[in-house]
C-alpha cells in the first residue's frame, strides 16, 4: 500500500512540475514577443513584473531573477511620458530589483546588479512642491534627466540610483548606497548620498 501511495505521489509531483514548466514557458514566450527587441539567451524568472515592454530593448544573455520589476511608464494618472529602457549584453540582475523609467535609462554591457537594487529616473511630484496638497499617487511624475550606467558597472546589494545620474565604466557601487549625482569611470562609491571612496 505504501509503495502504491509513493508511486502516485511521484506521478503527481511530476505532473505538477511539468504543468508549472509549461506555464512558465508559455508566459515567457508571450512576454518576450512584446519587447521592442530582446536578444538571445534571455532568462526572466517568474514572478517578475514587466510593464511597457514595447519601450524596452534588451541585449543578449540577459538574466533577471525572480520578484524583479522592469517598468516603462508611458501613462500614469493621465499624464503622458516617453520612456525608453535600453539594456546591453551580458546583464545580470539579482532578486527583487526595480528598473523604472518615464524618460531614458541606458545600461551598458556586462553590468551586474546584486539583489534589491532600484534604478529610478522619476519621483512623484514636481521639484518645486507646488503639488504638495495632491495625494502622492495622483501627482505628476517628474525627472531630473536620464540615467546612464556604462559598461562593467557593479551595483552592490540594496543600492539606489536616481535620475540625472551617469555612472562611468567599471564603477563599483557599495551596498545600500544612494547615488544622487554622476561619477566618472574606475571608482568605488559608497554612502548616503554616495561619494568616491577609492579610484583605480
Amino acid at each position: 500500500m505504501n509503495k502504491i501511495r509513493l508511486f502516485f505521489s511521484k506521478v503527481l509531483v511530476f505532473f505538477v512540475r511539468r504543468c508549472v514548466s509549461l506555464y512558465e514557458n508559455a508566459y515567457q514566450y508571450k512576454l518576450y514577443s512584446r519587447f521592442k527587441s530582446i536578444g538571445k539567451n534571455a532568462v526572466i524568472e517568474l514572478p517578475t513584473s514587466v510593464l511597457g515592454e514595447e519601450f524596452i530593448t534588451i541585449g543578449d544573455n540577459f538574466i533577471a531573477r525572480k520578484d524583479s520589476k522592469i517598468r516603462a511608464y508611458s501613462d500614469f494618472e493621465g499624464y503622458q511620458y516617453r520612456p525608453e529602457i535600453i539594456i546591453g549584453d551580458d546583464f545580470y540582475m539579482g532578486t527583487n530589483c526595480c528598473i523604472s523609467a518615464i524618460g531614458k535609462i541606458k545600461i551598458g554591457n556586462s553590468v551586474t546588479f546584486a539583489s534589491n537594487i532600484t534604478v529610478l529616473d522619476h519621483q512623484h511630484g514636481l521639484s518645486d512642491f507646488s503639488d504638495i496638497e495632491t495625494p502622492v499617487m495622483k501627482r505628476e511624475l517628474s525627472s531630473k534627466g536620464a540615467i546612464v550606467i556604462e559598461d562593467n558597472v557593479w551595483l552592490g546589494e540594496g543600492s539606489v540610483v536616481l535620475s540625472g545620474v551617469t555612472l562611468g565604466k567599471n564603477c563599483i557601487v557599495g551596498a545600500n548606497a544612494v547615488v544622487t549625482k554622476s561619477f566618472p569611470a574606475n571608482c568605488i562609491i559608497a554612502g548616503v548620498p554616495a561619494k568616491v571612496v577609492k579610484t583605480f
